[in-house]
């Protein structure tokens, strides 16, 4: 497993009340990733949502005519940098369950390339969670996940999988792949959950 991490270009001295306990402000945007980036085409890329009653899928074209949010917001690495006052634009989490009806209450988080992240269905919903594709006013950069990766700001990054496949609906928690390597099960910045 390797991890890359072009582009971080050091840590900041500056103190800013967004930063949650243990973080550092950064200008750059660091690239962490447990793995090769895959090379995913948008003719090729679906999203599923399978609940106990089916799967709910959706092609490029299709994601792309639903309703589109711009998302103003600070992210946070576990790796503690964070960068303040980002742009995206994806699909939120709310518009992608709207038809949905599951009594299940955890999502596990499935990527192409084999990621996966646990993340309870109340930290997705209520204007928390996207599935963004643009970054900055430009197309998602496939070593930020493109093109198309889970937003899910107000946790620490890891849990905004990169390359978002589908989500799958679960009874109960269970841990991703970085849950099962030492990461906390939730991942709360403010509350330091980093590691089990």
């Amino acid at each position: 497993m390797s991890f890359i991490t072009r582009g971080f270009s050091g840590r900041s001295r500056e103190r800013d009340d967004r930063l949650p306990p243990g973080q550092t402000l950064v200008s750059d945007f660091p690239v962490l990733s447990a793995g090769p980036t895959p090379e995913v085409d948008t003719d090729e890329w679906e999203f599923t949502i399978r609940t106990e009653s089916g799967v709910h899928r959706w092609n490029w074209d299709e994601f792309m005519a639903l309703k589109i949010d711009d998302v103003d917001t600070d992210i946070h690495c576990v790796t503690h940098w964070s960068k303040l006052g980002t742009s995206w634009r994806g699909v939120s989490l709310d518009t992608l369950f709207e038809d949905i009806e599951t009594e299940q209450e955890y999502v596990m988080a499935h990527s192409y390339g084999g990621y996966t992240t646990n993340v309870p269905l109340d930290e997705l919903l209520d204007g928390k969670a996207w599935v963004a594709f643009e970054f900055d006013g430009e197309p998602l950069d496939p070593e930020h996940g493109g093109p198309a990766r889970l937003l899910v700001p107000h946790l620490y990054f890891w849990k905004s999988a990169k390359w978002v496949r589908g989500l799958t609906m679960m009874d109960q928690d269970e841990p991703g792949f970085w849950e099962q390597n030492g990461y906390h099960i939730h991942g709360d910045p403010w509350k330091e959950e980093r590691y089990w």
